[in-house]
């Protein structure tokens, strides 16, 4: 079963055969990122371990560096569910919204267009409401969802299990782990988090919602240094 455990102030420890590649931020007209570009497979074992203080001399595993700098690792993110800390909801003619700003990593795919938020209001023309469906899919820490009124269900964009190794290129900064398709995540106490299909873990050691990404890799211009699968 794919599965990563959170150990305590050390790393993440991935179980059950799951892939890992590089996959990086590409900007648009606007400058901000719209697409994602894959990379190379890392190859890897059934298990393996993910740095998460940010000092690995051999990134994205572990060389335990955070031995070395007496990482904290304190993890202080909500185990409630997604929809249990929505804060805010746009409705469109046919499709909504749903944002839960604790969990942004500053991906930016929202700036994309009008913004996800107003393409989802003006979501009455076709393309308008494609782009939004498109950016909000691409918010790589599920921070935004769009939801099909008459169904009621996600649209969601469709992930196997896989883990993806960042770079946000028009920054020019190593960003988050991207973790896909459901993947467990258990913390260092054994207790699981809800499983989603998208959301990013970090992996620079600042952030203040550990395990998530809160988007501090900006600001301490986060580099890995791994150059091999860019």
């Amino acid at each position: 079963m794919a599965k990563i455990k959170i150990s305590k102030n050390g790393p993440y420890l991935v179980s059950g055969s799951v892939p890992l590649q590089k996959e990086m931020m590409v900007a648009g007209e606007s400058g901000n990122p719209e697409q994602w570009k894959k990379g190379g497979e890392y190859p890897v074992p059934e298990s393996y371990a993910l740095c998460r203080c940010g000092r690995s001399k051999n990134p994205p595993f572990c060389d335990g560096s955070h031995l070395a700098v007496k990482f904290d690792g304190t993890e202080t993110a909500s185990h409630e569910p997604y929809l249990s800390q929505v804060t805010d909801e746009v409705m469109g003619p046919e499709i909504r919204l749903t944002d839960v700003p604790q969990m942004c990593s500053l991906g930016r795919y929202c700036h994309e267009g009008s913004g996800t938020w107003q393409d989802v209001e003006d979501s009455s023309d076709d393309e308008v409401k494609a782009r939004a469906i498109h950016s909000a899919g691409n918010c790589p820490a599920g921070r935004l969802v769009v939801w099909d009124q008459e169904t009621g269900k996600a649209i969601e964009p469709q992930f196997a299990k896989s883990i993806s190794v960042t770079e946000d290129l028009p920054a020019q900064v190593s960003g988050p782990l991207w973790v896909k398709g459901g993947i467990e995540i258990e913390d260092s106490n054994g207790k699981s988090y809800e499983k989603r299909n998208r959301v990013t873990l970090c992996r620079c050691g600042e952030s203040q919602n550990k395990p998530l990404c809160d988007g501090s890799h900006l600001r301490c211009r986060f580099n890995d240094g791994d150059k091999n699968l860019k």
